[in-house]
């Protein structure tokens, strides 16, 4: 059964689909460049769920079933490709939704042209604290929202991020950020949660690098002769690698801690030994604890030829995001976009997905919360850690709780 429903699943990814009988969905992002480990990951865990609905029939629209016809296009990480093909979907009459972005200076050039037109979007597998909060204007802010985000917001990130620094006894921290809006958005998010949670941190350094940096020695070099006990570090991924390279080379045995995009296979591998013991938050952790997590990941590997995920939240966040855009257009009856979204903000039944059981993840749009729109909460991200080359629960507490719900 295994073996066929393998099979299935390569011809569907292989498959075109008629417009005229499909739901069209755009799935975007960065598929090449230093975000790609990210985009790619994403593109390939929607495109996993697709095969896997197109396999069985497709969507039940009303009285009939659709397939999913997909639309790719690769942002480069680029915030004018961003904009640019932000304004091709917007153009585009039969699309029902899109899936994707990672950088939050693409989200920023292009989303607005997406809500002019009532497209729905659901964010994934990240971008940063402003993707939403550009929205969040109070009475000034839109009435009704088509941007959903499906990703452990920073905020959530950012406070588990400083709670593990206090945990760990260090009173000494030095900030590292890169120079994008993901980057600092992400530490202003850390010197929010330092203050919120009692300022038990001293900041003795706060130092940022731009993309492609290769050489962090200066930057490190202030944390040191600032006695940091930990660095605390908020980037995209390749650059982060010459971080813990540096801290090697200057015999700087702290950890480095920071947000979920230090598993990303860009780090692991770049860094190699010097990575072991990083810590960062996690939706998904590729290790087959239960059999959802074991049928999606083996799944995962047979349909793209491979033994490790390059970015195994992003490929599982890219996963459920389909299912749940699928429940909505089921409970909608219809392909049309702002039904969907009405839809996405009251889901009537669970959606069963690979990180968990999504129970009214969205609700109806209030432009002073943004949390309306955000469909993670604390319980789904566990804190991660890097381990010869792979990611691995921090805390085995985690990973009893997530075996023992049936969750990941």
């Amino acid at each position: 059964m295994t073996k066929l429903f393998g099979t299935l699943l390569l011809c569907a990814l292989s498959l075109p689909v008629s417009a005229a009988d499909a739901v069209k969905i755009a799935v975007t992002g960065p598929f090449t460049g230093g975000s790609a480990p990210m985009g790619a990951s994403m593109r390939d865990g929607a495109k996993l769920a697709i095969a896997e609905i197109n396999a069985a029939g497709g969507i039940q629209v009303g009285d009939k079933k659709l397939k999913i016809e997909t639309v790719e296009r690769d942002d480069e990480a680029k915030n004018e490709r961003g904009a640019l093909i932000a304004q091709e979907l917007a153009a585009m009459a039969d699309l029902s939704g899109v899936i994707g972005s990672v950088n939050t200076g693409v989200v920023l050039a292009g989303d607005k042209h997406l809500q002019d037109r009532g497209i729905v979007k659901i964010i994934t597998p990240a971008a940063g604290s402003a993707s939403m909060t550009q929205w969040a204007k109070g009475a000034e802010g839109p009435k009704t929202l088509s941007m959903f985000r499906f990703a452990a917001h920073d905020g959530i990130q950012a406070a588990m991020v400083v709670e593990e620094a206090i945990n760990r006894k260090y009173a000494k921290v030095a900030l590292l950020h890169d120079s994008t809006n993901y980057g600092v958005s992400g530490r202003d998010d850390l010197v929010r949660q330092m203050k919120l949670q009692g300022d038990k941190l001293q900041v003795v350094a706060t130092e940022k690098f731009n993309i492609g940096d290769k050489d962090m020695t200066a930057q490190l070099l202030r944390a040191k002769a600032g006695g940091a006990q930990a660095i605390l570090i908020w980037g995209i991924g390749p650059e982060m690698a010459a971080v813990a390279n540096g801290m090697a080379k200057l015999g700087m045995k702290v950890p480095l801690i920071g947000g979920w995009t230090l598993s990303m296979s860009n780090f692991i591998d770049n860094a190699g030994k010097n990575g072991n013991g990083t810590l960062m938050p996690q939706t998904f952790i590729e290790e087959p604890i239960t059999p959802k997590a074991k049928a999606f990941i083996e799944a995962y590997h047979k349909a793209y030829g491979v033994t490790r995920i390059a970015s195994p939240v992003s490929a599982a966040q890219g996963y459920d995001a389909v299912y749940l855009f699928a429940a909505a257009v089921k409970q909608a009856k219809s392909t049309d976009s702002q039904k969907i979204r009405e839809a996405l903000e009251d889901l009537k039944e669970p959606v069963s997905g690979v990180i968990a059981t999504w129970k009214k993840p969205y609700g109806k749009w209030d432009p002073s919360n943004v949390e309306t729109h955000e469909a993670f909460r604390r319980e789904q991200v566990v804190m991660g850690m890097i381990q010869d080359g792979r990611v691995v629960f921090a805390n085995e507490r985690d990973r009893a709780r997530l075996q023992k719900s049936g969750n990941m």
